[in-house]
């Protein structure tokens, strides 16, 4: 049972966060291609924003527009997990779940082309 009133708070609740979302990412890395996709674009979107005559502000957008993809597959993921932890039976919401994540995915990935294609044309 959860306890509100016992809640770790100050530097030990940071450290620990912290911990949980160094295992998040290393779950993510070793478990999740997509996620190892889209941070392998990311790795190689920085080197490329420094190829092109651009501000220092443009440059932080394009690598925050894939960072946003980041951020939409690590959500996606929590529901996938969320809708297989309830249980692994086929049922239609739970299909919609997965399907609302992977959209969401989508739109991120359409979001971040469109803002590479505005800034560098």
């Amino acid at each position: 049972m959860f306890d509100n009133k016992n809640k770790l708070t100050g530097i030990r609740r940071i450290q620990l966060a912290t911990l949980n979302s160094f295992r998040a990412f290393k779950w993510l890395y070793d478990n999740e291609s997509a996620f190892k996709q889209e941070l392998l674009l990311l790795l190689l979107a920085i080197p490329i924003s420094f190829m092109f005559e651009i501000s220092i502000k443009q440059q932080l957008i394009l690598i925050l527009a894939i960072i946003f993809i980041l951020f939409t597959e690590i959500i996606n993921t929590a529901i996938e997990a969320v809708v297989d932890r309830v249980g692994l039976d086929i049922h239609p919401l739970s299909g919609l779940a997965k399907d609302l994540g992977s959209a969401a995915v989508l739109i991120s990935l359409v979001v971040a082309a469109s803002i590479w294609l505005i800034i560098l044309l």
